[in-house]
């Protein structure tokens, strides 16, 4: 092979998840012609039809020798150790406690919802996508992992709309509330359910495994959302309509709603009167709970901004496939995981945003780490409280007693008093 000989490939396929650049090359260096071969761009399992030209000297680097192949599994694995432990906290707490059921909790447990399904259901067959060639897990979960990551998505997504919508309404009109009511919240959380599904339908029905042959008639299969007989114009319009239903349309709405509860705050500080100066506690409430809804906002923001980017540039940049290179290799990689570490975020953001929150996470999660002496005291102060308890109960049950004996004691005089003056009348 002389220098400077480019090896130009036909359609290729992104395809096993594991495959990159570079394996092209392999296959071109095996060949030595015009070939249709298999690369890989592991954004959250989707793949894409590509035109490619390398360079047949580009060095090949083995799946094994690749930094990603060892560090984006870790990395999920802690993403699904936190998520697990987080969300599944939210739960119980929401689950076990009265008090924690109100409309913004109720918002905050069907994230934490979404984001379990999408940590069950996606994390732990997505991280295997780095150590394996080929998809090892069937066409049924490639549907449910497919399908779950969008439900998950849209639930998170239209949570945040609608508790946005919720803040807006509860701190611009306290009176008329019926947005904040616990009936309507419960029918707004379903129905962002049910639209989650009905938009993740077509990724349930069209999600397949697709095969591709490699080098030395090696064949593999790939989880592919998109099937072939619809072409590329599916591909591409189902790409910008995620954008827009899933990212661009839901953040501008939130931003409207932030832009009217400033605006509002802003008149209502300034405009108050006295008699109303003892609200202030409560507004400086509501706001506390909207800063919180803001930040749940503005962590999804970064951690889908550049998954959306790198679809978008890749799928309808008319030069992307011959401009892919090592940064939008290692871009892809960070989009691929700040995606799924936003299923893990919000329990970690509750924690230092909440006290409430902070006080059952530690009560469940990280009672066991607390110092020996700081539970020897809360055991001694249960014991006092116990011993106390113990002590007025008896200190009652001495009164109780006396008391009877005082009324038996009345009692009897009063009888006798009633009997001798029965026996002065009879005589």
């Amino acid at each position: 092979m002389g220098e400077g000989v480019v090896w130009t490939t036909s359609v290729v396929y992104v395809a096993p998840l594991t495959l990159t650049q570079a394996d092209i090359v392999r296959c071109c260096r095996s060949n030595g012609t015009t070939t249709t071969t298999v690369a890989a761009y592991p954004q959250l399992g989707l793949a894409a039809a590509i035109d490619v030209s390398v360079d047949a000297d580009e060095p090949y680097t083995p799946v094994a020798n690749r930094l990603e192949t060892y560090i984006v599994p870790v990395l999920f694995a802690v993403i699904f150790l936190i998520g697990v432990l987080g969300n599944g906290t939210l739960v119980l707490i929401f689950a076990r406690h009265r008090n924690m059921r109100n409309v913004p909790n109720t918002y905050i447990i069907s994230l934490a919802l979404g984001d379990l399904l999408l940590i069950v259901t996606c994390v732990p067959f997505t991280s295997t996508v780095y150590t394996f060639d080929s998809w090892p897990y069937g066409t049924t979960i490639c549907k449910i992992s497919e399908t779950a990551k969008d439900v998950s998505v849209g639930v998170s997504v239209f949570t945040l709309t609608a508790l946005s919508a919720e803040r807006y309404c509860a701190i611009s009109n306290p009176i008329r509330r019926r947005i904040s009511s616990k009936p309507f919240t419960i029918v707004i959380a379903v129905a962002i359910w049910l639209a989650a599904t009905l938009l993740a339908l077509p990724s349930a029905v069209l999600s397949h495994l697709r095969a591709a042959r490699l080098v030395n008639a090696h064949q593999i299969e790939y989880c592919y959302p998109f099937p072939e007989q619809l072409g590329d114009a599916y591909r591409k319009g189902v790409v910008l309509f995620k954008f827009l239903a899933y990212y661009a349309v839901p953040l501008c709405v939130i931003a409207c709603f932030y832009v009217l509860m400033a605006k509002h705050l802003e008149m209502t500080t300034r405009n108050m009167p006295g008699e109303l100066q003892g609200q202030s506690a409560q507004i400086r409430a509501r706001k506390k709970v909207a800063k919180m809804v803001l930040s749940f906002v503005i962590m999804f923001m970064i951690c889908f901004l550049p998954h959306h980017v790198f679809m978008l540039w890749f799928h309808l940049s008319p030069s992307s496939h011959a401009d892919f290179n090592d940064f939008w290799n290692a871009f892809r990689i960070v989009a691929f995981c700040l995606s799924f570490i936003n299923s893990c975020i919000n329990p970690i953001a509750l924690y230092f945003i909440s006290g409430v929150f902070r006080k059952y996470f530690n009560r469940y999660l990280f009672a066991c780490l607390q110092p020996t002496s700081r539970r020897r005291r809360r055991h001694l102060r249960a014991s006092s409280s116990a011993a106390v308890a113990t002590a007025a109960d008896n200190t009652s049950t001495r009164a109780n007693s006396l008391s009877c004996r005082r009324h038996n004691s009345i009692l009897t005089r009063q009888i006798t008093l009633t009997t001798v003056t029965n026996a002065d009348n009879l005589s």
